[in-house]
């Protein structure tokens, strides 16, 4: 059975962030379902629903994108898809 998350990113619009982004995911053979980006402003925000079904922990990968966070001043959040839905059920 597939195992969905959802990975958002948020910061300052500059040139790389899909690049080293979707590197870390591609590093750890993570397919990516379907995506969203768009500039608010000054604001780059983007949001991929990704493939975990192959990943055993998901805090690892939260660590792999910590490098990245910090070079380009981003926040990279990663949540399960269930969890995801249940905290913005209205």
């Amino acid at each position: 059975m597939q195992k969905r998350a959802v990975v958002s990113v948020v910061g300052k619009d500059q040139v790389g962030i899909i690049s080293k982004v979707t590197t870390v995911l591609a590093d750890n053979q993570m397919n990516i379902l379907d995506i969203s980006q768009t500039i608010l402003q000054d604001f780059f925000t983007m949001i991929m629903l990704v493939d975990v079904t192959d990943l055993s922990n998901l805090e690892e990968l939260e660590k792999e994108f910590q490098p990245v966070e910090k070079e380009l001043g981003l926040k990279v959040s990663i949540q399960l898809e269930d969890i995801f839905q249940a905290m913005h059920r209205v």
